[in-house]
């Protein structure tokens, strides 16, 4: 019987400006799951080839840090997202992971994992934004596309024009609902949009636990003020890890599937759930 594991803990990511390498040194000493250097949203047209530049010499060397690496390509549709996925094949040091927006289908996934099948990139993973109707219509079969596949992060802004609906917690709940069901269907990670009142700690913590009780793994930051908040409510409290220990060390001694913790009758999926509870605490603790 298989029970889910995860490979590491990815309850934050931090978004750096492809046009700012000194930012992305910075962010590696800030205490995010994941660094991710935007080429796409946050670099405008005229600079593009510039930020394609500075970024890929920042992969020249290896950096010692527990962080996932990852970078937003510009979507590959676009000459610019040719470009950047061209100039991945010469790295030296590549990154962890890529950050794959405005996908429509699960094909141009299947694709974009045949065409990066050479020995410098075949180890990449993909971080899918959904942030089309298209890609929220598939997001099950983009979830489930290839092994590359371990996260998937809620596009709010695109997709809510898409959508048309306000950009609120709970006007994009449909959205998030359906994500989750993704996610989970695939056993990855599920990111939610970063919360952009810096000013606002209040709501960000809100919201974030919000989606963490939805079903979310982790959340988007555009500073690194939004850290502590973010990793706090994405990691299991003691509490939650004392139970996961009880319900698994129950059902290990069980050979029948089904076994009582706390008075409380617990079946497989409860089980597989306390079982990433404690594989995350793991994660987190070896950091």
């Amino acid at each position: 019987m298989t029970i889910e594991t995860i490979s590491r803990a990815r309850r934050s990511l931090l978004f750096v400006p492809g046009l700012r390498p000194d930012m992305f040194l910075k962010a590696l000493t800030q205490p995010a799951d994941i660094i991710c250097i935007d080429l796409e949203d946050a670099v405008a047209l005229p600079r593009k080839d510039e930020s394609r530049d500075l970024t890929m010499d920042l992969f020249s060397k290896s950096y010692e840090t527990q962080s996932e690496k990852m970078v937003r390509i510009n979507p590959i549709t676009t000459r610019h997202g040719l470009s950047d996925l061209d100039a991945l094949f010469d790295l030296e040091c590549p990154p962890d992971a890529l950050m794959l927006p405005k996908i429509k289908s699960a094909n141009e996934i299947r694709i974009l994992d045949e065409l990066l099948s050479t020995e410098n990139t075949r180890h990449l993973s993909f971080c899918v934004i959904i942030e089309t109707n298209s890609a929220l219509e598939q997001a099950i079969e983009i979830a489930r596309s290839c092994s590359r596949v371990t996260s998937l992060i809620l596009g709010g802004v695109d997709m809510s024009a898409d959508l048309r609906c306000k950009r609120d917690w709970q006007s994009m709940l449909y959205t998030r609902s359906r994500l989750v069901h993704a996610a989970a269907s695939a056993g990855i990670d599920l990111l939610d949009v970063p919360y952009l009142d810096l000013k606002d700690n209040e709501g960000l913590e809100r919201e974030t636990a919000a989606s963490s009780d939805l079903g979310f793994t982790g959340r988007a930051a555009v500073h690194p003020k939004h850290l502590s908040t973010i990793n706090q409510i994405f990691t299991p409290s003691q509490d939650e890890i004392n139970r996961a220990r009880r319900v698994c060390a129950a059902f290990e001694e069980s050979d029948t599937g089904l076994v009582v913790v706390d008075d409380e009758l617990i079946e497989l999926p409860v089980v597989r759930s306390m079982y990433r509870v404690l594989s995350i605490a793991k994660m987190i603790e070896a950091l």
